[in-house]
């Protein structure tokens, strides 16, 4: 009984055999999305930029899942590198689902904003998804299928104070996605993208202190709290796989009710209370 019971559990694994590129996964909510994808029996390809992160993520993923992990080291805003990484990816396997991920962030005011800060961040969160989905996108055109998720943020829905670049990339991206969507679908390719709101994350700690963190939940979040990378990465599985087949251009927002609309006080929760 038990010997069945671990075939079934095998056996419906959604993503099984099948190849998922995700960028900017050596950690963060990235490499959460890989072991989420890995667990489903996928083949995973790894693309970031960090060269120190990438063998540690492979090992833990190897380990943890025993999935078949590959690495690349490589800048997704250059073109020239990343014709050169995509192409040995496909020869690995045919990619069936992209998941644009990496990005960066600074807090920077807008009136302080140097070009070359400018210029980095939409580099690799925006033009960056766009060539290394373009690239992918012709190899899945010809095979009349693919899936792609794309990175976006509750910032690219309503912007935050300190982060005019960071918000600019990701409203940016929205629409990317709604544009590939609607270019891509009759060639079999789903495009959408999902929101996070405040995640916890190695990216955000280096910026935000715990206390902050703490703060802007209670001030802004409704569920009083931020979230996690192991909430974030479902979502992804999800607009990848089959149960959203019926699925393209669309914006998951998952950010714990802020963008819901104006958190109540102390005071009026209280009198909604009695």
């Amino acid at each position: 009984m038990l010997t069945q019971h671990l075939l079934t559990v095998k056996n419906n694994r959604r993503f099984e055999q099948q190849h998922v590129l995700i960028t900017g996964a050596a950690r963060g909510i990235g490499l959460e999305i890989a072991r989420h994808f890995a667990r489903e029996g996928a083949r995973l390809s790894i693309i970031d930029i960090n060269a120190e992160d990438l063998p540690l993520a492979e090992q833990q993923l190897k380990k943890e899942t025993g999935a078949a992990v590959d690495t690349y080291q490589g800048d997704i805003a250059r073109r020239n590198e990343m014709i050169g990484i995509i192409d040995q990816v496909e020869q690995v396997q045919p990619i069936d689902i992209l998941i644009n991920n990496a990005g960066i962030a600074f807090e920077t005011p807008f009136l302080d904003i140097r070009d070359e800060e400018w210029k980095r961040i939409i580099d690799i969160n925006l033009t960056g998804f766009f060539i290394v989905s373009q690239l992918v996108c012709r190899y899945m055109a010809k095979r009349k299928r693919g899936a792609v998720v794309n990175m976006a943020s509750k910032n690219a829905l309503d912007g935050e104070f300190g982060y005019a670049h960071y918000n600019a990339s990701k409203g940016g991206i929205v629409m990317l996605t709604k544009t590939m969507a609607i270019e891509l679908a009759h060639l079999g390719i789903r495009v959408n993208a999902v929101c996070p709101g405040y995640i916890r994350t190695p990216m955000s700690e280096a910026i935000d202190p715990p206390e902050f963190a703490e703060r802007f939940a209670s001030r802004y979040i409704p569920m009083d709290r931020p979230g996690s990378a192991e909430e974030i990465a479902p979502v992804f599985l999800f607009l990848a796989g089959n149960d959203s087949s019926f699925i393209t251009g669309q914006i998951i927002i998952a950010d714990g009710g802020q963008l819901a609309g104006q958190k109540p006080g102390a005071d009026l929760l209280g009198r909604m209370d009695r």
